[in-house]
Protein backbone atom coordinates (compact mmCIF):
# COMPACT_ATOMS: atom_id res chain seq x y z
CA UNK A 1 0.00 0.00 0.00
CA UNK A 2 1.43 3.34 -0.95
CA UNK A 3 2.56 6.00 1.90
CA UNK A 4 0.05 8.13 0.14
CA UNK A 5 -3.17 6.12 0.73
CA UNK A 6 -1.89 5.11 4.37
CA UNK A 7 -2.06 8.74 5.21
CA UNK A 8 -5.26 9.22 3.64
CA UNK A 9 -6.47 6.23 5.65
CA UNK A 10 -4.61 7.66 8.74
CA UNK A 11 -6.41 11.05 8.54
CA UNK A 12 -9.90 9.56 7.56
CA UNK A 13 -9.79 7.60 11.01
CA UNK A 14 -8.16 10.37 13.42
CA UNK A 15 -9.09 13.94 12.57
CA UNK A 16 -12.67 13.74 12.80
CA UNK A 17 -12.52 14.56 16.66
CA UNK A 18 -10.37 17.18 15.93
CA UNK A 19 -12.80 18.88 13.99
CA UNK A 20 -14.97 19.18 17.23
CA UNK A 21 -12.16 19.96 19.22
CA UNK A 22 -11.86 23.16 16.84
CA UNK A 23 -15.40 24.43 16.88
CA UNK A 24 -15.82 24.29 20.51
CA UNK A 25 -12.45 25.80 20.80
CA UNK A 26 -13.32 28.57 18.42
CA UNK A 27 -17.00 28.92 20.27
CA UNK A 28 -15.13 29.67 23.04
CA UNK A 29 -12.72 32.25 22.54
CA UNK A 30 -16.42 33.98 21.46
CA UNK A 31 -17.61 33.53 24.50
CA UNK A 32 -14.44 35.10 26.29
CA UNK A 33 -13.43 31.76 27.70
CA UNK A 34 -10.51 29.89 27.68
CA UNK A 35 -12.48 26.25 26.71
CA UNK A 36 -11.58 22.91 26.92
CA UNK A 37 -8.45 21.67 24.97
CA UNK A 38 -8.28 20.81 21.31
CA UNK A 39 -8.27 17.01 22.37
CA UNK A 40 -10.98 17.19 24.64
CA UNK A 41 -13.62 14.86 22.30
CA UNK A 42 -10.46 12.10 22.10
CA UNK A 43 -10.45 11.91 25.95
CA UNK A 44 -14.19 12.03 25.89
CA UNK A 45 -14.42 8.96 23.18
CA UNK A 46 -11.36 7.00 25.60
CA UNK A 47 -13.92 7.35 28.54
CA UNK A 48 -16.83 6.13 26.74
CA UNK A 49 -14.76 3.37 25.47
CA UNK A 50 -14.04 2.09 28.98
CA UNK A 51 -17.04 1.78 30.42
CA UNK A 52 -20.12 -0.32 30.14
CA UNK A 53 -23.11 -0.30 28.27
CA UNK A 54 -26.72 -0.27 30.07
CA UNK A 55 -29.23 -1.62 27.42
CA UNK A 56 -32.98 -1.62 28.75
CA UNK A 57 -34.75 -4.39 28.80
CA UNK A 58 -37.33 -3.54 26.34
CA UNK A 59 -35.07 -3.10 23.40
CA UNK A 60 -34.40 -5.59 20.80
CA UNK A 61 -31.64 -5.99 18.65
CA UNK A 62 -32.39 -3.31 16.54
CA UNK A 63 -31.15 -1.23 19.21
CA UNK A 64 -27.88 -2.52 19.60
CA UNK A 65 -27.18 -3.06 16.10
CA UNK A 66 -27.95 1.00 15.24
CA UNK A 67 -24.77 2.59 16.69
CA UNK A 68 -22.62 0.06 15.20
CA UNK A 69 -24.31 0.24 11.62
CA UNK A 70 -24.68 3.72 11.27
CA UNK A 71 -20.74 3.91 11.98
CA UNK A 72 -20.14 1.25 9.41
CA UNK A 73 -22.48 3.10 6.87
CA UNK A 74 -20.75 6.64 7.64
CA UNK A 75 -17.25 4.83 7.00
CA UNK A 76 -17.95 3.13 3.83
CA UNK A 77 -19.28 6.34 2.29
CA UNK A 78 -16.09 8.02 3.84
CA UNK A 79 -14.15 5.80 1.47
CA UNK A 80 -15.93 6.81 -1.53
CA UNK A 81 -14.83 10.63 -0.97
CA UNK A 82 -11.75 11.93 -2.00
CA UNK A 83 -10.01 14.04 -0.03
CA UNK A 84 -8.32 17.33 -1.49
CA UNK A 85 -6.52 16.21 -4.62
CA UNK A 86 -6.17 12.63 -3.43
CA UNK A 87 -8.62 9.90 -4.67
CA UNK A 88 -10.73 7.85 -2.94
CA UNK A 89 -9.75 4.76 -1.74
CA UNK A 90 -13.09 3.35 -3.57
CA UNK A 91 -14.03 4.38 -6.90
CA UNK A 92 -16.31 3.34 -9.67
CA UNK A 93 -19.06 4.37 -12.24
CA UNK A 94 -21.97 5.26 -9.71
CA UNK A 95 -20.66 5.42 -6.67
CA UNK A 96 -22.35 8.32 -6.17
CA UNK A 97 -25.64 6.83 -5.77
CA UNK A 98 -24.02 4.44 -2.92
CA UNK A 99 -22.63 7.58 -1.07
CA UNK A 100 -26.41 8.95 -0.98
CA UNK A 101 -28.13 5.56 0.03
CA UNK A 102 -25.40 4.86 2.37
CA UNK A 103 -26.03 8.36 4.99
CA UNK A 104 -29.99 6.92 3.93
CA UNK A 105 -29.15 3.58 5.41
CA UNK A 106 -27.28 5.58 8.77
CA UNK A 107 -30.26 7.48 9.52
CA UNK A 108 -32.80 4.57 8.99
CA UNK A 109 -30.89 2.32 11.65
CA UNK A 110 -30.29 5.50 14.12
CA UNK A 111 -34.27 6.30 13.96
CA UNK A 112 -35.07 2.71 13.98
CA UNK A 113 -33.10 2.26 16.98
CA UNK A 114 -34.64 5.57 18.93
CA UNK A 115 -38.15 4.31 17.96
CA UNK A 116 -36.62 0.87 19.64
CA UNK A 117 -36.88 2.30 23.08
CA UNK A 118 -40.35 3.21 23.48
CA UNK A 119 -39.52 6.44 24.68
CA UNK A 120 -41.74 9.46 23.49
CA UNK A 121 -38.75 11.64 23.82
CA UNK A 122 -36.32 9.99 21.55
CA UNK A 123 -39.64 8.55 19.02
CA UNK A 124 -40.07 13.11 18.56
CA UNK A 125 -36.56 13.06 17.80
CA UNK A 126 -36.81 10.31 15.55
CA UNK A 127 -39.71 11.89 13.41
CA UNK A 128 -38.46 15.70 13.32
CA UNK A 129 -35.20 13.70 11.92
CA UNK A 130 -36.94 12.05 9.35
CA UNK A 131 -39.06 14.96 8.83
CA UNK A 132 -35.78 17.59 7.70
CA UNK A 133 -34.36 14.42 6.34
CA UNK A 134 -36.40 14.59 3.40
CA UNK A 135 -35.82 18.43 3.13
CA UNK A 136 -32.64 18.39 3.04
CA UNK A 137 -31.71 15.35 1.10
CA UNK A 138 -33.10 17.18 -2.49
CA UNK A 139 -30.42 19.34 -1.73
CA UNK A 140 -27.47 16.78 -1.81
CA UNK A 141 -29.05 15.26 -4.95
CA UNK A 142 -29.15 18.12 -6.90
CA UNK A 143 -25.79 18.88 -5.50
CA UNK A 144 -24.60 14.95 -6.72
CA UNK A 145 -26.62 16.07 -10.06
CA UNK A 146 -24.89 19.28 -10.66
CA UNK A 147 -20.95 18.46 -10.07
CA UNK A 148 -21.86 14.85 -12.52
CA UNK A 149 -23.72 16.96 -14.90
CA UNK A 150 -20.27 19.32 -14.97
CA UNK A 151 -17.67 16.24 -15.04
CA UNK A 152 -19.59 13.97 -17.11
CA UNK A 153 -19.20 11.44 -14.43
CA UNK A 154 -21.46 9.42 -11.79
CA UNK A 155 -17.89 8.58 -9.83
CA UNK A 156 -17.43 10.89 -6.32
CA UNK A 157 -13.28 11.04 -7.61
CA UNK A 158 -13.77 12.78 -10.46
CA UNK A 159 -16.77 14.85 -9.44
CA UNK A 160 -15.07 16.33 -6.48
CA UNK A 161 -11.72 17.02 -8.03
CA UNK A 162 -12.67 18.47 -10.82
CA UNK A 163 -13.50 21.84 -9.55
CA UNK A 164 -11.11 24.30 -10.17
CA UNK A 165 -9.98 27.51 -9.97
CA UNK A 166 -11.00 27.41 -13.95
CA UNK A 167 -14.23 26.20 -13.52
CA UNK A 168 -15.17 29.07 -10.88
CA UNK A 169 -14.17 31.28 -13.29
CA UNK A 170 -16.46 29.62 -15.96
CA UNK A 171 -19.02 28.75 -14.25
CA UNK A 172 -18.97 30.68 -10.89
CA UNK A 173 -22.71 31.27 -10.60
CA UNK A 174 -23.52 27.75 -10.56
CA UNK A 175 -20.38 27.14 -7.86
CA UNK A 176 -21.31 29.58 -5.90
CA UNK A 177 -25.01 28.35 -5.37
CA UNK A 178 -23.74 24.95 -5.08
CA UNK A 179 -21.20 26.19 -2.39
CA UNK A 180 -23.80 28.28 -0.55
CA UNK A 181 -26.28 25.24 -0.55
CA UNK A 182 -23.96 22.49 0.40
CA UNK A 183 -22.76 25.04 3.97
CA UNK A 184 -26.56 25.03 4.90
CA UNK A 185 -26.94 21.02 4.06
CA UNK A 186 -23.92 19.84 6.12
CA UNK A 187 -24.83 22.31 8.96
CA UNK A 188 -28.28 20.44 8.72
CA UNK A 189 -27.27 16.89 8.37
CA UNK A 190 -24.54 17.50 11.22
CA UNK A 191 -27.65 19.08 13.51
CA UNK A 192 -25.25 21.87 14.06
CA UNK A 193 -26.28 25.53 15.02
CA UNK A 194 -28.62 27.36 13.46
CA UNK A 195 -30.81 23.42 12.92
CA UNK A 196 -29.67 22.49 16.33
CA UNK A 197 -27.72 22.72 19.29
CA UNK A 198 -25.60 19.88 20.45
CA UNK A 199 -24.72 20.87 23.62
CA UNK A 200 -28.50 21.58 24.70
CA UNK A 201 -29.97 19.35 26.85
CA UNK A 202 -33.53 20.34 26.71
CA UNK A 203 -35.51 17.01 24.93
CA UNK A 204 -38.24 19.15 23.86
CA UNK A 205 -35.94 21.63 21.43
CA UNK A 206 -33.47 18.67 20.20
CA UNK A 207 -33.91 16.69 16.93
CA UNK A 208 -30.12 14.28 16.88
CA UNK A 209 -29.31 14.29 20.19
CA UNK A 210 -32.89 13.72 21.65
CA UNK A 211 -32.45 10.11 19.78
CA UNK A 212 -29.43 8.23 21.68
CA UNK A 213 -30.30 9.61 25.45
CA UNK A 214 -30.93 5.88 26.39
CA UNK A 215 -26.73 5.09 24.34
CA UNK A 216 -24.72 4.62 27.19
CA UNK A 217 -20.20 3.57 27.29
CA UNK A 218 -19.25 2.19 24.01
CA UNK A 219 -22.22 2.22 22.02
CA UNK A 220 -22.72 6.27 23.02
CA UNK A 221 -18.94 6.41 22.10
CA UNK A 222 -20.11 4.80 18.72
CA UNK A 223 -22.64 7.52 17.67
CA UNK A 224 -20.26 10.22 18.47
CA UNK A 225 -17.63 9.08 16.51
CA UNK A 226 -20.02 8.08 13.54
CA UNK A 227 -21.35 11.93 13.89
CA UNK A 228 -17.54 13.86 13.91
CA UNK A 229 -16.94 11.21 10.97
CA UNK A 230 -20.03 12.15 9.10
CA UNK A 231 -18.24 16.05 9.72
CA UNK A 232 -15.70 15.17 8.09
CA UNK A 233 -16.85 13.30 5.73
CA UNK A 234 -19.41 16.00 3.95
CA UNK A 235 -16.39 18.80 5.30
CA UNK A 236 -14.50 16.84 3.19
CA UNK A 237 -17.02 17.44 0.12
CA UNK A 238 -17.25 20.98 0.81
CA UNK A 239 -13.71 21.36 0.71
CA UNK A 240 -13.30 20.20 -2.04
CA UNK A 241 -15.85 22.43 -4.15
CA UNK A 242 -15.32 25.21 -2.11
CA UNK A 243 -11.32 25.30 -2.04
CA UNK A 244 -10.22 23.90 -5.05
CA UNK A 245 -6.10 23.59 -4.49
CA UNK A 246 -4.03 21.92 -6.77
CA UNK A 247 -0.80 22.34 -7.01
CA UNK A 248 0.83 19.18 -7.91
CA UNK A 249 2.94 18.48 -5.13
CA UNK A 250 1.63 15.74 -2.85
CA UNK A 251 2.67 16.76 0.65
CA UNK A 252 1.13 20.58 -0.68
CA UNK A 253 -1.82 19.19 -1.35
CA UNK A 254 -1.99 17.50 1.94
CA UNK A 255 -1.23 20.08 3.72
CA UNK A 256 -3.70 22.41 2.14
CA UNK A 257 -6.28 19.79 2.70
CA UNK A 258 -6.05 19.86 6.52
CA UNK A 259 -5.34 23.37 6.81
CA UNK A 260 -8.94 23.91 4.51
CA UNK A 261 -10.80 21.42 7.12
CA UNK A 262 -9.24 23.22 10.11
CA UNK A 263 -10.33 26.80 8.43
CA UNK A 264 -14.13 24.72 7.87
CA UNK A 265 -14.17 24.08 11.43
CA UNK A 266 -13.14 27.50 12.97
CA UNK A 267 -16.12 28.92 10.13
CA UNK A 268 -18.77 26.34 11.90
CA UNK A 269 -17.95 27.50 15.10
CA UNK A 270 -18.15 31.46 14.07
CA UNK A 271 -21.67 30.63 12.51
CA UNK A 272 -22.67 29.15 15.46
CA UNK A 273 -21.16 31.49 18.04
CA UNK A 274 -22.89 34.81 15.67
CA UNK A 275 -26.40 32.63 15.15
CA UNK A 276 -29.06 31.47 17.71
CA UNK A 277 -30.97 28.18 17.08
CA UNK A 278 -33.77 28.51 14.92
CA UNK A 279 -37.73 27.84 16.09
CA UNK A 280 -38.74 24.20 14.74
CA UNK A 281 -41.25 26.02 12.11
CA UNK A 282 -38.42 28.27 10.68
CA UNK A 283 -36.14 25.30 10.06
CA UNK A 284 -38.15 23.40 6.98
CA UNK A 285 -37.59 27.45 5.18
CA UNK A 286 -33.83 27.55 5.28
CA UNK A 287 -33.83 24.02 4.46
CA UNK A 288 -36.20 24.64 1.06
CA UNK A 289 -33.87 27.74 0.45
CA UNK A 290 -31.35 25.20 0.31
CA UNK A 291 -33.16 23.58 -2.20
CA UNK A 292 -34.05 25.67 -4.37
CA UNK A 293 -30.21 27.11 -4.52
CA UNK A 294 -28.68 23.87 -5.64
CA UNK A 295 -31.98 23.58 -8.12
CA UNK A 296 -30.73 27.02 -9.84
CA UNK A 297 -27.41 26.06 -9.91
CA UNK A 298 -28.61 22.44 -11.49
CA UNK A 299 -30.89 24.82 -14.14
CA UNK A 300 -27.53 27.09 -14.79
CA UNK A 301 -25.46 24.07 -15.80
CA UNK A 302 -28.05 21.86 -17.93
CA UNK A 303 -28.93 25.56 -19.94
Amino acid sequence: MMPSTLFHILLLLVMPPLLLGVINKTKAAFAGRVGAPYLQPYYDLARLFRKGSVFSSTTTWVFRAGPVVTLAATLLAALLVPLGNHPSIISFNGDMILFAYLFGLARFFTTSAALDTGSPFEGMGAAREVTFACLVEPTLFFILITLARMSKSLSLTPMLIYPSPAVWVSAGASMLLLVGALFIALLAENCRIPFDDPNTHLELTMIHEVMVLDHSGPAFGLILYGAALKLFVLGAVFVNLALPFKSGNLLVDWVAFVAAMLFLAVLIGVVESVMARLRLVRIPQLLVAATILSAFAMLLIVR
